[in-house]
């Protein structure tokens, strides 16, 4: 078979010539290191195995519908805070409104109470000391740290701390001062200890869902930071969404002169003499660069890449003791979107926790705990649904293990399991809204081994490490002191939430503190500035997207059709 044309080979550069840069993965933290690379005078190439940018951060289309997988909130959105400031440089905000919300869920338990947590704090208080007067003390200590969050000055960190001077180390010493015992508290109390003290079983159920879902092991601090931060503009919805984040950032890129290589699946980086010289593609092309970064999945990344050859003793902490460990890692999720004809129901909040009881969470194929969340997606942005229909995203926690291995040994059980998902959604949505059913379209189902297909996130957990797990101390150090290396290997670096933790602004910045370390490595200044834009967004800059069509409009299997039907429907980039 011919090799596939992948443009001009890249060969290492003549003496005196700009530094090169190849980039393993078009995810978030790939293009960000990409922007960031060509700032900064290195000429760079990212090699993407894909057909869209984005990773995880990534939508498809089916029958006129638009299916944004990623985005609940985007930190980062409000002008003047260090997030945004990322996002400004990468040119992902470029044009966009941005949906902002006043509440940030509402949690509905199996009896039919709802709280809804607003995130204006004294709006919070009032609506929950109706709910329960008797837990008044509890309430108010809890609307009152909320307070005390939205008054603060969320900075985030544009530099690693072992690239910081004496002079900014010290100013972000006594930026934390300040809020030191709020922090130490509030990151000291676990939510699900806090929440147990309610008397009311509502307030109980409801504290620990207010991120869609329950993290367990989360303490009060993230709810506390990210809620203040909705509060303040700075946790919005950008138009676009997902893949809009992803081919903004795309166009950024392109604008600032590199260039993207899709369909180019990455099999080997290639080393000589303890040094990282370039990779090969799964089509036999070799590309040659100074330096390599692997913006991708941890273990694809020392498994297959490096086969196995290089590690440390953080990524042996990491990729072959903590993976596997409970709670170091977010659930992977099972996404049921549903294309409704006509409007969405009237009166309902924008996302919704529905609290499930055992027998409902027993028909609901691989759910960890009992619950539905329901986002009203038609609500987040336009262009999601054609004219006169409307999107509902339908998410909940579950295993990655009972869908891979069914998917693997079974292909008829597993499109069965799913058309079981099918079902429950259309008769939950139908008990709570009489008609809607008649009005279903399609219900479009994605698993976590559609994920993993796709994306190539190990066990479909779509943000990596999670926050304040045993993986956090670790993965800091991998970022902090070994700066995103592995001992043995010059030439080579890793970045993405597989390194840096979860989120997107993580990812983002992770591929920015890559190319920090690799400026300060080749003694050249590290350069960033805001995009200046390219007028309003609108839909067409999404570009062309894979249409895949399934077979029958009761059984839509998400980006994970058939590999046939979707090789033949895939439309080149």
């Amino acid at each position: 078979m011919a090799a596939r044309d992948t443009g001009p080979r890249w060969d290492a550069r003549p003496p005196g010539g700009t530094p090169r840069v190849i980039i393993i993965g078009a995810g978030m933290s790939g293009l960000a290191a990409g922007c960031y690379a060509q700032m900064s005078g290195l000429e760079s190439r990212v090699f993407e195995k894909h057909v869209l940018p984005g990773g995880c951060c990534t939508a498809w289309a089916r029958q006129g519908y638009l299916f944004d997988y990623c985005i609940d909130w985007l930190i980062g959105t409000a002008p003047g805070t260090g997030a945004n400031d990322v996002w400004r440089e990468l040119g992902a905000l470029d044009g966009k409104r941005i949906t902002l919300f006043d509440q940030f869920n509402r949690v509905v338990d199996e009896h039919g109470r709802s709280v809804t947590f607003y995130n204006d704090p004294d709006r919070l208080q009032r609506h929950l000391l109706e709910i329960s007067p008797a837990d008044a003390r509890l309430i108010r200590a809890f609307c009152r740290d909320l307070r005390r969050f939205a008054a603060l000055d969320p900075r985030w960190e544009l530099k690693p701390p072992p690239l910081k001077s004496a002079a900014e180390k010290a100013r972000t010493l006594l930026g934390i001062l300040p809020a030191f015992r709020l922090y130490w508290r509030t990151a000291a109390t676990p939510m699900r200890r806090f929440a147990d003290r309610f008397e009311d079983p509502l307030l109980r159920q409801a504290f620990p869902n207010m991120f869609l879902q329950e993290l367990t092991g989360f303490p009060l601090l993230p709810y506390l930071f990210t809620m203040s931060c909705a509060f303040n503009g700075n946790a919005g919805f950008p138009e676009g969404g997902s893949l809009g984040l992803a081919r903004s950032v795309e166009e950024r890129y392109a604008g600032l002169g590199g260039r993207v290589d899709y369909r180019a699946r990455v099999e080997r980086v290639l080393v000589e003499d303890g040094r990282a010289v370039g990779v090969r593609l799964r089509d036999g092309q070799e590309h040659f660069a100074d330096h390599v970064i692997a913006a991708c999945d941890g273990p694809t990344v020392l498994d297959r890449l490096l086969e196995g050859r290089w590690t440390s003793p953080r990524t042996d902490r990491l990729y072959r003791e903590l993976l596997d460990s409970p709670d170091n890692l977010y659930p992977a999720v099972v996404s049921a979107f549903v294309g409704l004809d006509g409007p969405l129901p009237a009166g309902e909040p924008h996302s919704t926790t529905y609290l499930l009881g055992p027998e409902q969470g027993a028909a609901l194929p691989g759910c960890l705990q009992n619950s539905l969340v329901v986002q009203r997606r038609s609500d987040y942005a336009g262009g999601f649904a054609p004219a006169g229909k409307s999107v509902l995203h339908c998410t909940y926690f579950t295993d990655h293990r009972s869908w891979q291995e069914l998917r693997t040994a079974d292909r008829g059980a597993y499109r069965a399991r799913k058309r079981e998902v099918v079902g429950f959604v259309r008769r939950f949505l139908a008990e709570r809204h009489p008609g809607i059913e008649e009005r279903i379209e399609l219900v479009d189902v994605a698993t976590p081994a559609t994920t993993e297909r796709y994306t190539g996130n190990t066990y479909g957990s779509i943000l990596a490490w999670k926050a304040f797990s045993e993986a956090d101390d670790v993965s800091t150090a991998l970022v902090n002191r070994d700066r995103m290396r592995l001992p043995g290997l010059s030439g080579f670096s890793m970045a993405g939430q597989w390194t840096g933790m979860g989120g997107l602004i993580r990812a983002a910045t992770s591929g920015r503190y890559a190319v920090q370390y690799l400026c300060d490595e080749l003694g050249l200044d590290f350069r960033a500035w805001p995009s200046e834009g390219t007028g309003p967004w609108h839909p067409g800059k999404l570009g062309r997207l894979p249409q895949l069509e399934p077979r029958r409009t009761d059984r839509g299997t998400g980006p994970g059709t058939d590999r046939r039907t979707a090789r033949k429907a895939t439309v080149a980039e």
